[in-house]
């Protein structure tokens, strides 16, 4: 039955790909919007999105929290509606729609050769973020999570390889050791840190431990890499903000308890910045 239902949901799922191919950015956009507002609900426990922004926010007002989770789908949305147009991102059609700051970073550590680890958490839009990286002429190699939906899964991989980064690694053990193979290759890494993981370590968020991935700090450890924060913000509805901050680079007598959980500061004050535009629907203090 798992199978008719992923199967039903990719039928959906290109039918609106046609339509908002059809419709152009803007409209699409807005009715992403909306259908994320009205349909996403329907996919996700309310509850578990409650709990979570009441553990990180725990001092919201019900008013603020019913905006966050409504502004958080209408994103959903948006985001879905703007796969098609990621094309048009990659080829600069739509450079109009994008700023970014801190660009002066990305091609520092461009012309210095020199390797780093991208990290950053679920903000609109966060495809964005490793097309720009790529796109500035570093060699870089993506961490993703496969969709469940495998044949929704086949569409966005072959979206995220053609143009968002060409060098895309599997999230687990399996994709670990790629991921070290990679770097060897004289790769920079990008991958998102807001995630739960099970293989992860327990580390201080928003005031409770949550499992958190520890790659960022392994590599630092073992290749005395930089950590460059990156970070992506929607405003008037289409519009993106991409802030690229300088390299941080930790100390060697650091551990990866404390990079971890400094890396975890980092995400948290991104969240804090604009809150309705985290997507909150995964469990991260399970």
């Amino acid at each position: 039955m798992k199978i008719v239902k992923y199967f039903l949901e990719f039928i959906f799922i290109v039918i609106l790909f046609i339509i908002f191919k059809i419709l152009g950015f803007k409209l699409a956009s807005n009715m992403g919007g909306y259908i994320g507002k009205k349909i996403g609900p329907l996919f996700r426990s309310k509850q578990t999105i409650l709990n979570n922004i009441k553990n990180a926010l725990p001092n919201t007002n019900k008013a603020d929290l019913e905006l966050i989770i409504q502004s958080m789908w209408e994103n959903y949305g948006r985001i879905l509606a703007e796969y098609v147009f990621l094309k048009d991102f990659r080829k600069e059609k739509l450079n109009d729609y994008l700023e970014i700051e801190g660009k002066e970073h990305l091609n520092k550590v461009r012309d210095s050769n020199e390797q780093v680890v991208f990290v950053s958490g679920h903000f609109n839009n966060f495809e964005l973020m490793a097309m720009q990286i790529e796109k500035s002429g570093i060699n870089l190699a993506a961490i993703y999570r496969p969709l469940n939906n495998i044949f929704l899964n086949g569409i966005m991989e072959k979206i995220r390889t053609k143009y968002i980064c060409k060098n895309q690694i599997k999230k687990g053990r399996s994709g670990t050791r790629e991921l070290l193979k990679s770097f060897n290759n004289k790769n920079s890494i990008a991958l998102m840190i807001d995630q739960r993981v099970s293989e992860g370590e327990k580390s201080n968020f928003f005031g409770q431990d949550a499992f958190t991935t520890t790659i960022p700090a392994q590599l630092v450890k073992k290749f005395g890499c930089k950590i460059v924060p990156i970070h992506i913000e929607r405003y008037d509805n289409f519009y993106f903000k991409m802030k690229i901050e300088e390299p941080i680079n930790y100390n060697k007598d650091s551990t990866i308890d404390e990079i971890t959980l400094s890396l975890n500061k980092l995400l948290e004050n991104m969240i804090l910045k604009n809150p309705e535009q985290w997507i909150w629907s995964h469990n991260r203090w399970k």
